[in-house]
């Protein structure tokens, strides 16, 4: 019975196609379902929505010095236009949106025209200046995958280097895991999933959600990941599951057929249980999911980020329809690896990666539109302090320019950048970060910008990261409804380090 049961599965589940459930069974991902607990349904809802800029964004490009625009903040020599200015990779000072970090002693830095498009061309939809004058957008300074904490000798002397740095693939891999000494094979989020599950209580959705393909931050150990479609797809669209082979009888969308009465048979075998589970998984996700869209507020940009958090969006404003108490949603933007053609001419264009504008300033217009659009939406929503995005990267890029020419000059892979972190819960205004382990620079954590300075590797200008992703994980992961007693098995290598909160978001 039992060989003839598979092989009418293996037959029949040609006609079934639900590529957004992610299953791993290499991983005995799936396990869940087995594990026999009370839940403790939480009482109000959170979320998570990590935006992952791949490719290595250039932070020295984004936050900037603008009162020691020429010389190096507590340094002498070097600075920031004396380093980028003659490649014309800097972006000129009078250009820079200007702000006043709380916590800054008044000193001011600037961000990226492109942050907020808005302030130099008139009916471009707003950027994320804005949110920072509110105090709900902080930035986390000089962040990094990190070992240890680590002196410039201590790394001029081979101790506590991160597994593969410098690596696209692997830097991708230590942010999305914070293992930094070796590949992992679970993500953060999913690890956050696999002890928080229970606050959702029994509920249809997966908690973790990509709209990017599927992802190493959204899988865990024993939780399920859901990969789904950006808009403009309906949400009734997002996990269409076919079938193609003709016989109505077998058919599983159909509640009766004699396939959905195969998936409850056989249990007793723990790849056939999970196999089953993930089936019935996908077939009731996708029936809870064909329903209208709601409707939305704000006014979402037609991009790819624009899109993915656009769906997030209707997704959060189903909460209550769906029964979730807690979301972990993964985007994602790629192009961030401006080895040439990073800046233009006119850098205050904000046309999507024209000439003009450079590859990173078009990418920088993307980024704060599309997270302002979904802020002004959770305020519509008047959820915004129950959600809060934040962004990753691979790595920073060199302080020193590779190449020279407005539409020709880039930067090449680094170490340590800076993070948004943007929501109603957000302690903003302010930089955070860490003092070097020598205990000199900014108690914030932003790095001295000189060649060959305390927190640069080679003279390149890679900024050796004060601030570790478990620290920066920790932080939201607390928030989110991570216990205490759990952070340790969460993140493994959190003792490490002085501090598991960071203190940028409100209880």
């Amino acid at each position: 019975m039992k060989r003839s049961r598979r092989n009418f599965l293996r037959d029949s589940a040609c006609g079934l196609t639900a590529a957004a459930m992610v299953s791993s069974f290499e991983q005995l991902n799936l396990v869940n379902a087995m594990v026999n607990q009370q839940p403790e349904v939480a009482s109000d809802y959170r979320a998570l929505v990590c935006i992952f800029l791949f490719g290595g964004s250039d932070c020295n490009n984004v936050v900037i010095p603008y009162t020691d625009y020429n010389n190096p903040t507590g340094g002498t020599t070097n600075g920031y236009s004396n380093v980028r200015g003659t490649s014309q990779l800097a972006i000129p000072q009078a250009d820079l949106l200007q702000i006043t970090p709380a916590n800054s002693a008044g000193v001011v830095y600037g961000l990226h025209p492109n942050l907020s498009p808005e302030a130099f061309n008139a009916g471009q939809p707003n950027g994320l200046l804005g949110v920072w004058n509110t105090g709900k957008l902080a930035i986390l300074c000089n962040v990094g995958s990190l070992v240890q904490p680590i002196t410039r000798a201590q790394y001029a002397s081979g101790i506590g280097h991160p597994y593969q740095l410098f690596s696209h693939s692997d830097q991708q891999t230590q942010q999305q895991t914070s293992f930094a000494s070796s590949a992992g094979q679970t993500g953060w989020g999913g690890r956050v999933a696999d002890k928080t599950g229970s606050l959702n209580g029994n509920v249809v959705l997966p908690m973790n959600i990509s709209v990017a393909g599927t992802s190493l931050f959204a899988t865990g150990t024993t939780s399920r990941q859901l990969a789904i479609a950006p808009a403009p797809t309906t949400l009734a669209n997002v996990l269409v599951l076919n079938w193609t082979n003709g016989v109505s009888g077998v058919n599983p969308n159909n509640s009766g057929s004699s396939y959905r009465t195969l998936l409850g048979l056989d249990l007793d075998s723990f790849l056939v249980k999970a196999a089953s589970d993930t089936t019935n998984q996908a077939l009731t996700a996708d029936a809870v999911l064909n329903q209208p869209d709601p409707s939305l507020t704000a006014i979402f940009p037609n991009t790819q980020l624009g899109n993915q958090l656009k769906q997030v969006a209707k997704l959060i404003k189903l909460r209550d329809t769906l029964g979730m108490k807690r979301q972990i949603f993964f985007c994602s933007l790629g192009g961030y690896d401006t080895h040439t053609n990073q800046t233009g001419s006119n850098p205050t264009n904000p046309a999507g990666g024209g000439a003009n504008s450079g590859g990173q300033g078009g990418l920088l217009t993307q980024l704060s539109q599309a997270m302002r659009a979904f802020y002004d939406e959770m305020v519509a929503q008047t959820i915004s302090d129950n959600v809060t995005q934040f962004t990753l990267s691979d790595f920073g890029r060199t302080l020193q320019p590779s190449g020279s020419g407005a539409t020709t000059v880039g930067s090449d892979h680094a170490w340590g950048g800076h993070a948004f972190i943007m929501g109603g819960s957000v302690n903003g205004g302010m930089f955070y970060g860490s003092l070097r382990p020598d205990g000199t620079g900014l108690p914030y954590g932003y790095p001295t910008l000189a060649l060959g300075g305390p927190d640069d590797t080679d003279s390149r200008g890679r900024w050796i990261p004060t601030t570790s992703v478990d620290q920066y994980a920790a932080t939201l992961a607390t928030w989110y409804g991570l216990a205490p007693s759990d952070l340790a098995t969460v993140f493994p290598n959190l003792s490490r380090f002085a501090t598991s909160n960071l203190g940028f978001m409100a209880p």
